[in-house]
């Protein structure tokens, strides 16, 4: 495939509102299916918004009301704000066209990121994204004063960490030694065309997650960079670098679909 071209949008004080990105997002992917255009990533920073994928349950919104912007992507759930980097790659696929494929190249991506920060990531089995792994949970400490035995999350399936106690917030997973999401995925094909894609959490306040369920997950929680290598890491400093590995990835990925067991 061909060379794949970056636009940085905005970062900073030129955070990118996150409809302008959208509709940016809508023209680029106009302009790509034209062919008028190479395979594009944009690259940006969005003020503080949450937005809601297609399998958003209701129970999963902020209990106060806090707006959030409905989206055509995959997924539930996310936050967006400062100290994020966000990357939309709209990529041009052969059909037929293997959604799962693209996702995981851009796992692949942002772990090698976080490899070249010194911090090693990983997947998590049915749950998309890029997750910095816990303890095996016979080694978590107890929750609220409680045996891991007695964890409500085990045997409650409509348990709400948001009514619980600071113990079980998302931000907090860290000190609970569980897993945790460095870096949320949502993504959407259309006509052969990618389109939204990842939210690398660089240094925001994680505190943002703790008004809903991330991605509809209650028994993990999200991190940064920042604060699993216990320094200040900056978006400049990781720009160059998700440029380097998205470029290593999507210009040299073989896209034809992949080849499951018993074709």
């Amino acid at each position: 495939m061909g060379e794949l071209r970056f636009v940085r949008m905005g970062f900073g004080a030129d955070a990118v509102e996150y409809q302008q990105a959208w509709d940016e997002q809508r023209r680029v992917h106009a302009a790509r299916f034209q062919d008028e255009i190479p395979d594009t990533c944009l690259l940006l920073e969005h003020p503080p918004v949450y937005t809601a994928g297609r399998r958003t349950a209701p129970e999963e919104r902020p209990l106060d009301g806090t707006p959030v912007v409905d989206v055509d992507r995959g997924g539930k759930i996310t936050w967006h704000g400062p100290g994020q980097l966000v990357g939309y790659p709209i990529q041009k696929l052969p059909r037929p066209v293997d959604a799962i494929a693209h996702l995981r190249r851009l796992e692949d991506a942002m772990i090698s990121v976080c490899a070249d920060f010194g911090l090693e990531t990983s997947r998590v089995e049915g749950r998309a994204g890029v997750w910095v792994l816990g303890d095996p949970v016979e080694q978590r400490p107890p929750l609220g004063g409680l045996s891991l035995d007695f964890d409500p999350r085990l045997t409650d399936d409509e348990f709400d960490p948001r009514l619980n106690g600071p113990e079980y917030a998302p931000s907090n997973a860290g000190q609970r030694r569980e897993d945790r999401k460095i870096c949320a995925m949502g993504i959407r094909v259309a006509k052969g065309v990618t389109m939204h894609g990842f939210a690398l959490n660089v240094n925001p306040d994680t505190s943002n997650f703790d008004k809903i369920i991330p991605c509809g997950i209650r028994d993990a929680g999200v991190t940064s960079l920042a604060h699993e290598l216990g320094r200040e890491v900056t978006i400049a400093e990781v720009l160059p670098v998700a440029e380097k590995h998205l470029r290593g990835v999507l210009e040299n990925a073989d896209l034809r679909p992949r080849v499951t067991a018993g074709e």
